[in-house]
């Protein structure tokens, strides 16, 4: 059901067109060419689409928040669930539970659904991530990534306003942990639209670390 998607990028790389998924929005405030020392995965990724550019946070400045892209479940219609992930990015010199002034940045970006409010780790940086992806559903609807939990540099977790299908990968199965930082920018699987087909926007994330 996905062969459109192959079809529709082997036009586009013929013609020399550029893949994206936007609809219009200011991607990025941030620092494409910022160099990072690690990245952050999970295991249980979906598998639909095409990686996005990676979008990092400015110099000097790392993800202290985040907020979802998500439909909202349409009934017996076609779901999507995530859509997009942003990261809201603030000096790692002065954290508080809120901030005035921040810089947001976010890789590929599926058309449908609606902003969540910012959820800001309190006093602290995100650090570590997992993913809940329902697995493939043969002839029934696809979604793949429904929702996200962030692992702050406090402790604490901070759980996404996504939807609740899918599964958070085996008991614990986060991803590896930004040492003496936190993350600093992402790049994101999404599946173009499919017309007529199930569609499955957000599907995969990895995370960056920087100094």
């Amino acid at each position: 059901m996905h062969q459109f998607t192959s079809i529709m990028f082997s036009l586009l790389v013929i013609t020399g067109l550029q893949v994206s998924v936007q609809t219009g929005e200011k991607r990025s405030e941030g620092n494409l060419d910022r160099p990072y020392k690690s990245e952050l995965t999970v295991t249980n990724g979906g598998g639909w689409g095409f990686w996005g550019e990676v979008d990092m946070c400015p110099d000097g400045t790392y993800a202290a928040g985040f907020s979802l892209k998500v439909e909202a479940p349409v009934g017996q219609a076609d779901d999507t669930a995530l859509n997009g992930i942003r990261l809201y990015c603030v000096g790692s010199g002065n954290l508080t539970d809120s901030y005035p002034s921040y810089c947001k940045v976010q890789s590929d970006v599926a058309s449908w659904g609606q902003w969540t409010d910012i959820t800001w780790c309190p006093s602290a940086l995100l650090t570590a991530f997992q993913l809940s992806v329902e697995p493939p559903q043969g002839n029934a609807d696809d979604t793949a990534a429904n929702n996200i939990m962030f692992r702050c540099s406090n402790g604490v977790s901070q759980l996404g306003n996504g939807t609740d299908w899918g599964d958070w990968g085996d008991w614990g199965d986060w991803s590896d942990t930004c040492e003496g930082t936190g993350i600093c920018g992402l790049r994101t699987l999404v599946e173009l639209p499919q017309g007529n087909g199930d569609d499955t926007a957000l599907n995969d994330v990895i995370m960056y670390c920087c100094d």
